[in-house]
């Protein structure tokens, strides 16, 4: 597997890929070791993930640039998911102990009622690119701490740095059998979910999603999906809109817009809708891209060469049909995997830029009549992860996300994560939830505990 810069096409690496035979051996001695680690007392796995805190804190700027050369996120954006891992990892430290605290639900006379708390035993977690630290540490992390093992198949576009997190969770304690990197792409990630593992947890695209439901459905195993989005967000006409514009502009194009909880959609109201597009454009056009390695640079290029080929089709499918291109629009430079900020107004939902993931920056902005109209379009699309609207009234802002089928609701924000609440999609943006307490309860199955006393 060759591992190549996205920003200039070097050949960074070639690793070694796994196959059926050393998938195998692996799962094997995870099954051994998993029984040990969850014997273990809790403090002691706890210890092996503090461990591992201060090791991403000591090496953060080698992390860093590690991430940023094989991704290509803008090095103060890897350098902010490094820092922002750590606010995850002390949530867990600190809620693991009430998941798995037992239970009394009924006592009366010789009758006790318990439930209990058991790990699964051996899952597949397979992994993303855009976010490693952020969303790997989402599953590995909680599963870990609750006493299983991980085979962990990192995105063969982040595979250098899944390595690394792997040799640090060993350093800082975690054994290897319990936490196994697995190497390879998509077919390795197949015949990884051909072994009997307990749960199945992925990040990734819908359609991949859909074909791991298919392998994971035939043995009735826990399963878990956290899929892609169409993220809309509404601005209403009480807004200060040179704010809003940077807010929702940074939304849309942090990261190189490669989220599932970036900006996608943008519905602006009827009165504020000429002032909003020239701030907004204003903001994108001081956007800096370029060299990811540079302090001030925004927009990096894009991890997956063909994503450009899919931000090109939406584009000219959108000018087909009467769109209006303000900026970008087409690939930047000569070298590297770069893509112009892209704004396009003048859409509709028959645009392909209104209706499937772009995951890359570019924006489509539509006017609209008001709440009525906004809410309805927010609610035309099979996904369901995100939904932002921007008012200076609460009750209204409540009111418009109520209607809106999304798994998280942003008032006068966007494009946020927060350990404490689940990060949980709906329709084609997945199943099950990570993050907070209920997140931490998938990794665990419950035991019912009848006691009679004699």
């Amino acid at each position: 597997m060759k591992i190549t810069n996205p920003a200039t096409g070097a050949l960074l690496k070639e690793i070694p890929c796994d196959d059926e035979g050393s998938l195998a051996v692996k799962f094997k001695k995870a099954q051994r070791a998993q029984k040990a680690w969850a014997l273990l007392p809790l403090s002691q796995r706890q210890k092996a993930i503090r461990n591992f805190r201060e090791l991403l804190v000591s090496q953060k700027e080698r992390l860093s640039q590690l991430l940023t050369s094989e991704v290509g996120k803008p090095i103060t954006q890897a350098r902010g998911e490094l820092g922002g891992t750590l606010g995850r990892l002390d949530y867990f430290l600190d809620n693991v102990e009430q998941v798995l605290r037992p239970q009394e639900v009924f006592r009366d006379g010789k009758m006790v009622e318990q439930i209990s708390q058991e790990p699964l035993g051996v899952i597949a977690n397979i992994s993303v690119w855009n976010y490693p630290y952020f969303v790997g540490t989402n599953v590995f992390i909680p599963a870990l701490l609750t006493g299983n093992a991980v085979l962990y198949k990192p995105s063969e576009f982040a595979a250098l740095t899944g390595l690394a997190i792997a040799e640090l969770l060993h350093e800082a304690g975690v054994p290897p059998e319990v936490f196994v990197p697995i190497m390879g792409d998509g077919k390795v990630g197949a015949q990884l979910l051909e072994l009997p593992v307990k749960g199945v947890f992925f990040t990734g695209s819908r359609a991949t999603g859909a074909k791991i439901a298919q392998l994971a459905s035939r043995r009735f195993i826990k399963m878990q999906l956290e899929l892609g989005g169409k993220d809309p967000v509404y601005v209403s006409e009480d807004v200060d809109v040179a704010a809003v514009a940077a807010s929702t502009a940074d939304g849309a194009f942090y990261n190189t817009g490669q989220g599932c909880c970036s900006v996608e959609r943008l519905y602006v109201h009827e009165k504020i809708y000429t002032q909003f597009v020239d701030e907004f454009l204003k903001t994108v056009r001081g956007l800096k891209s370029g060299d990811p390695t540079q302090d001030d640079v925004y927009i990096g290029p894009l991890t997956r060469a063909p994503q450009i080929e899919v931000l090109e089709k939406q584009v000219a499918d959108a000018i087909e049909q009467g769109a209006k291109l303000l900026c970008g629009g087409k690939r930047q430079g000569s070298s590297g995997q770069y893509f112009e900020p892209t704004v396009l107004t003048h859409v509709h939902h028959r645009m392909e830029v209104m209706r499937e993931e772009s995951f890359g920056p570019i924006i489509g902005i539509q006017k609209v009549s008001g709440d009525s109209e906004a809410i309805a379009l927010m609610n035309d699309t099979t996904y369901g992860l995100t939904a932002g609207v921007y008012t200076r009234n609460e009750d209204r802002a409540r009111s418009i996300l109520e209607a809106v089928n999304a798994g998280s609701a942003y008032w006068n924000c966007c494009d946020r994560v927060s350990p404490r609440l689940p990060w949980t999609g709906r329709g084609d943006s997945g199943i099950g939830s990570t993050l907070s307490v209920l997140g931490m309860q998938a990794f665990v199955q419950p035991k019912a505990w009848h006691l009679r006393s004699p």
